[in-house]
């Protein structure tokens, strides 16, 4: 099977969730997240704070040089995501699709490279 990162994606000026629609989300999520495990295809997956809370470490002359922020000044930034195990990308699909009426977002999917 090959693995798949499926990753959630936020966009800038989108108005935030009220705590209700957040709960619902975090529910949904949970409940796609424990089919997944249920069938066999869970890696590993993890929602990650604000793009603010970010650093970055670069290397320059051989120094490490840390500045805060995202790396990209993008309106959309990664949000969460989960390294799932599927048997093609058409079965990787059906669950990105999934995972975003669970997640009520876009969500990307890639597959890793091959060893």
């Amino acid at each position: 099977m090959t693995q798949y990162l499926l990753s959630v994606h936020h966009t800038e000026g989108d108005p935030e969730p009220t705590k209700e629609e957040m709960e619902t989300m975090y529910a949904d999520v949970e409940a796609f997240n424990e089919d997944v495990r249920s069938s066999g295809g869970w890696v590993f997956a993890g929602g990650l704070h604000p793009p603010a809370s970010a650093t970055v470490v670069r290397i320059k002359d051989g120094s490490a040089l840390l500045t805060d922020g995202p790396f990209s000044e993008s309106k959309e930034q990664l949000g969460g995501f989960w390294v799932l195990e599927a048997p093609d990308l058409d079965a990787a699909l059906e669950l990105a699709r999934r995972a975003a009426i669970a997640c009520h977002g876009p969500v990307e999917v890639r597959p890793f490279q091959d060893e």
